[in-house]
């Protein structure tokens, strides 16, 4: 486990950077924390390193989205999901979710607490959380 604090934006998306690197295809990543705790701004820094971030926007609204990146000149795609809205099991299963994260893709799952029997048990965990009007804790599980 590895903990940072990270005091702008910046800094959010830098430490994302910085652990998107060790991403591999098939990789899935849930992000936690409490609304506004800046799980999007890690995201972000996620989809930089895969040369995807212009592309990028909060998928709140449509669940989940799919951005075709690069990674040395490797084609790469990324999936980003938003649980925020969904309330069962039953719910991500008419989605097909199951086999989104199953694929070769790499899957990144804001709110994937709400449903972590329904993540593999080699997930990734990020968990962000505020702890000043500017500062966010960040930590990293691999």
């Amino acid at each position: 486990m590895k903990e940072f604090y990270s005091r702008s934006v910046e800094e959010t998306r830098e430490y994302a950077r910085q652990f998107a690197a060790g991403l591999q295809p098939g990789d899935v990543v849930s992000l936690s924390g409490n609304l506004g705790a800046g799980k999007t701004e890690f995201m972000r820094g996620i989809a930089q390193v895969f040369n995807c971030d212009d592309q990028l926007s909060s998928p709140s609204f449509s669940i989940f989205n799919i951005y075709n990146g690069s990674l040395r000149g490797e084609p790469v795609k990324l999936q980003h999901f938003d649980l925020y809205r969904i309330e069962t099991p039953e719910e991500l299963d008419v989605l097909g979710f199951g086999e989104y994260i199953d694929g070769p893709a790499i899957s990144v799952v804001e709110w994937g607490e709400k449903f972590p029997d329904e993540l593999p048990g080699n997930a990734k965990k990020v968990f962000i959380e505020a702890v000043g009007e500017d500062e966010r804790r960040i930590v990293l599980e691999r």
